[in-house]
């Protein structure tokens, strides 16, 4: 046993020699890999492999010596970690030795090193070793890219390892850093140079003397001016060496005297991103320097920030400029100050109010905003500094309003005060302090005051801002003061010609509601509720008002309502109010219907303001939708002769919403307890949880003795509160219902109400838990369709009901969900259903805001549309290749709806497949074929021009002749096209530009604005291709 062990062992070592031959002298690179795989499971050890690798590493041929070390590397890099330490300790001191060797040997004792410096075995010191022996051996920037990053990844390795060892070299490291990344130019190398430049600052490596000479190293590099070529594979951009970059030079305050000239230096630059750079890089060293590094330097950055705020024409840099001076003012605002030291926050912020303040009395000036930007964002740094800005600009303010007399310089003025009002909301207030808004208090509620009495709309728009501002102001005003407001909000929303202040005044009122619901409740709602009583008033009384301006009023008042309850006990207020609208509104005129339709999206807005709060939310259920159901069942009877709104089915529809938001935050007890009560009523005709009066005992929605159909049209509003409650609630009798809802479906030929029914099946399927009982009800309603649809009668109805459920099933990844839908791809030819169902993709792939949503809890699995796409384009594909002529339209429509419903990026994927069908779908005469195709060709023509060029003719010829389609939006769509394919190569567009110039003539004239604003836009374009710098 032990001869034939010996055998195989010498076999063993044999082999590893073949192949270290063959790879050596052989040049056979494949050869490593074998090597590695024989290490790896144990067939020879590393050590056989150096050993025969003995001859290739002594030899006197570099060449040879090159070709060892590099299977020697390839191998460490992959089994480093089946080292034992005495190996890793023989083979570090190999390859420091090797560093002494012909340059060709350099490369590959890099990569062997550093598979060595990820060993966890590595000995202790071998890392100061490796790095001395680099250090002193390696001119590193003589080195091709590959091996200097090499280097920087064996410095990366013990750096994150061997921290404490490198720290005992002392600054020798700091300076053999500096020297390996000294001259460093490949972004790839850079990035990884720059982080451990920032590792070395940040984990406190000594410096000592050389900290000018690290600064200097990374410093030469700023402000980085870095475009990638377009065909970049390794994806490093600008940004991504700019923020590498930043983070050394603001790592430390050691830099700040090396490095505020150069960044003062350099805000002086003509170049936009090297000015926009520095903005950004100072406002990040005001995070990490101090005022000990900034106070000799304070005058220049000021007067820099203040030259990019008053005379550049760049937003962006604008903005850069004034968050600098926020952070230089915050930094400073840090600071402690000694007794009997000069304060030089204070003297900061003197300088910027002599700089800036007589700019205000100027508001017709240019200089005035640019002034107030600075002031506010040097306020805005902290409370020391908005106390000691705003003590000064307030009253300067109040006395140039008072002084002026044009509402123009008024309303500058008033802006102006609003922003820094606005600002006191950032900081708590310490009660030693005082206030500068409450010791003007007086002075500006005067002020605000006599802005929303001037007959300048803008002025009064901004004095409602204005006072929402000082309400805001935790108290601020007294209770005087806010009823005062109040009044002047009344006015503002009854009285008011201009829509702005009015919706101004609504919105105020909202914000200020939740801080002073008493005051709203006593001065505003019984106003609100007069208004709405006027229809009660008398005859004469109606005769002398407009009824055009009463009819405007009711509106604001039910908007204000509902902006207002924005606390319970508003909502006790408001809600019983609407509703009691609600209630009047039967006669059954159009007029009427609007009103009851208003009202019900004004109770909707209360509904979602109800979200957060379960109290709020419990409130308005158990008020409002007993309510609604009891007022929809009390006009639900089968004689036509009492028709009344509420049995309109936009009424119904408006409705909806109310019920399912509120009915989607419910607390488990009170649903559990409704969802009994609701599922009886509809059932069973139990009407005793109902608060209306004279309801109907014999509410029967499913029965078909209801040739109106008024009661079982309700159905929508079962729908709107099962349908929302969450997938944890099991629905009371539910097989039974959707039983009765299939039948109905099947039944009824009511549009509304078999829709209805349809969608509130699939409701309840999407929900229902899965397993057997689900099954059952899938087979007995597959067969209920699929006999349908056999039929001659009724067929639509059993359409719209596959239709819902297919949808309900592709949402949740049901197994079924694949045969409906192949059911619906046949259907595309059917000559009563087609042109259905290709409008039913458009139902498939988008979002229903009333039920299947998130809102309402559905059951909605990830990327359902994209595998939707996947599975069903290719049958889309075949199915417009087979079907006959006059029905290639209706997959060409289902297709553009799958195709303008998933993202771009699955899109692209499947472009050249699919190109010669999206040309044949700009030749359909169908609109709504027409302008999917177009939405989906502009973001290929602007991301695959390579690809869209092969189709350059068709493009262009159909393309203009799509300008003059009777439809606006089509018309629009294909000039965005014809604009994209500017972005093709110009050797491809350029033939064409005589033509489309001549012909986008004509669209310059169309009688739609927006139509002739594309063309001139897009014929621009046309006008430059192959013009220089293009």
């Amino acid at each position: 046993v032990r001869y034939s062990s010996c055998n195989t062992m010498a076999a063993d070592t044999d082999g590893v020699g073949l192949l270290v031959e063959e790879y050596v002298i052989g040049q056979q690179d494949n050869l490593a890999a074998e090597v590695t795989a024989g290490l790896k499971s144990g067939k020879f050890k590393m050590l056989d492999v150096v050993e025969s690798l003995g001859s290739c590493l002594t030899s006197t041929e570099p060449r040879t010596r090159a070709r060892g070390v590099q299977l020697l590397s390839q191998t460490l890099q992959q089994c480093y970690n089946l080292l034992s330490e005495m190996e890793v300790q023989v083979l570090t001191a190999f390859y420091e030795n090797r560093l002494k060797d012909h340059h060709l040997l350099v490369p590959s004792v890099l990569q062997g090193l550093k598979a060595l410096s990820m060993s966890q075995v590595l000995p202790e010191g071998l890392a100061v070793s490796i790095l001395k022996a680099l250090f002193q051996e390696v001119h590193v920037q003589s080195l091709m890219q590959i091996d200097r990053h090499s280097v920087y990844s064996i410095i990366s390795n013990f750096m994150e390892s061997r921290e404490e060892e490198l720290k005992g070299l002392g600054s020798d490291f700091t300076y053999g850093f500096i020297q390996a990344m000294d001259g460093e130019k490949d972004p790839r190398n850079l990035l990884l140079a720059f982080k451990l430049a920032r590792d070395i600052v940040v984990k406190k490596f000594a410096m000592g003397p050389f900290v000018e000479e690290f600064f200097e190293v990374t410093s030469c590099y700023f402000p980085i001016d870095f475009s990638p070529p377009s065909s970049d594979p390794h994806g490093i951009t600008q940004e991504e060496l700019v923020l590498s970059l930043r983070a050394v030079l603001t790592a430390t305050s050691q830099f700040a005297e090396f490095f505020l000239p150069l960044l003062i230096e350099k805000l002086d630059s003509d170049v936009q991103s090297a000015k926009l750079d520095s903005l950004q890089t100072l406002t990040s060293c005001c995070h990490s320097y101090g005022q000990k590094e900034l106070m000799e330097y304070l005058p220049s950055l000021w007067s820099n920030i203040r030259r990019e705020v008053f005379q550049t024409d760049s937003k962006k840099i604008e903005s850069e400029a004034l968050s600098a001076l926020q952070a230089l003012t915050s930094c400073l605002s840090r600071s402690v100050v000694e007794a009997g030291s000069e304060d030089i926050l204070d003297s900061f912020l003197s300088t910027i109010l002599q700089d800036c303040k007589h700019h205000l009395c100027e508001p017709d000036m240019k200089l005035v905003w640019p002034s107030t930007k600075l002031l506010q964002a040097s306020a805005s740094a902290s409370h020391r500094a908005y106390h000691k800005v705003t003590y000064t600009v307030l009253p300067l303010l109040l006395e140039e309003y008072s002084k002026r007399t044009q509402s123009s310089q008024r309303r500058t003025i008033l802006e102006m005060l609003h922003g820094f009002i606005k600002l006191q909301q950032k900081w708590l207030q310490d009660l030693e302090d005082e206030n500068a808004l409450a010791v003007r208090k007086e002075s500006l509620c005067i002020l605000v005051f006599s802005a929303l009495t001037d007959c300048s709309v803008h002025l009064q728009l901004v004095g409602i801002k204005t006072l929402a501002a000082l309400g805001m102001q935790q108290g601020l005003l007294s209770q005087n003061d806010v009823e005062l407001a109040v009044s002047h909000l009344n006015r503002l929303i009854l009285e008011e010609d201009d829509h702005q202040s009015c919706s101004a005044a609504i919105e105020a009122s909202g914000s200020l509601s939740a801080i002073y619901p008493s005051a709203f409740i006593a001065k505003m709602v019984p106003v609100l509720l007069k208004e709405l009583q006027t229809d009660s008033m008398e005859t004469e009384e109606k005769e002398s008002l407009s009824q055009s301006k009463k009819l405007l009023n009711t509106q604001r008042s039910l908007r204000t309502l509902a902006a207002i309850s924005t606390h319970l006990s508003i909502l006790k207020e408001t809600v019983p109010i609407l509703l009691q609208h609600l209630r009047q509104a039967h006669q059954g005129s159009s007029l009427d219907a609007d009103n009851a339709i208003a009202t019900c999206h004004n109770l909707h807005v209360i509904a979602e303001h109800c979200r957060e709060s379960v109290e709020s939310n419990w409130y308005f259920f158990e008020t409002a939708v007993p309510c609604l159901f009891g007022l929809a069942l009390q006009h639900a009877k089968q004689d036509s002769g009492s028709f009344s709104v509420f049995n309109e089915e936009r009424v119904l529809s408006s409705m909806v919403p109310i019920i399912s938001t509120t009915c989607a935050h419910l607390e488990p007890q009170l649903a559990s307890q409704s969802v009994l009560h609701v599922v009886a009523l509809f059932l069973n005709g139990d009407v005793s949880f109902l608060s209306e009066n004279n309801i109907p005992h014999h509410f029967q929605p499913f029965k078909r003795e209801d040739p109106e159909g008024h009661q079982s049209r309700l159905i929508v509003l079962l729908m709107a509160f099962i349908c929302s409650l969450p997938r944890t609630f099991a629905v009371p009798e539910q097989e039974k219902l959707m039983s009765e809802l299939v039948d109905l479906c099947c039944s009824c030929h009511h549009l509304f109400t078999y829709i209805s029914a349809a969608k509130c099946f699939a409701g309840l399927i999407n929900k229902f838990l899965a397993g057997e009982p689900l099954d059952t009800v899938l087979q007995s309603t597959l067969r209920r369709i699929e006999q349908g649809l056999a039929q001659n009668a009724g067929r639509v109805q059993i359409f719209t009901l596959l239709l819902w459920v297919t949808k309900a099933l592709i949402l949740r990844y049901h197994p079924l969900a694949e045969k409906l839908t192949n059911k619906l791809l046949e259907l595309l030819a059917d000559p009563e259903l087609g042109p259905l169902t290709s409008d039913g993709f458009f139902l498939l792939m988008t979002d229903s805001p009333d039920i299947l949503s998130k809102a309402t809890h559905a059951n909605i699995r990830l990327m359902y549309r994209q595998r939707f796409f996947t599975e069903n384009v290719p049958k889309l594909v075949q199915g417009f290749h087979l079907a006959q002529e006059d029905k290639k339209s209706n997959y060409l429509k289902a297709l553009s709806h799958v195709l303008n419903s998933i993202p771009k990026q699955v899109l692209m994927t499947e472009l050249p497949s699919l190109l010669s069908l999206l040309m044949e779908a700009l030749h359909c005469p169908d609109q709504v074929v027409q302008l999917s195709t177009l939405r989906c060709l502009h973001p290929l023509l602007m991301d695959a021009p390579q690809v869209m060029s092969v189709h350059a003719e068709t493009l262009v010829t159909k393309l203009l002749a799509l300008t003059a389609s009777p439809a606006m939006k089509i018309r629009i769509a294909a000039l965005q096209c014809i604009h994209a394919l500017t972005q093709l190569p110009n050797h491809v567009v350029i033939p064409y530009r005589a033509r489309v110039i001549r012909a986008l003539a004509k669209p310059l004239d169309d009688k739609k604005r927006l139509v002739r604003k594309e063309a001139v836009t897009a014929r621009g374009e046309w006008f430059l291709l192959g013009a220089p710098g293009r």
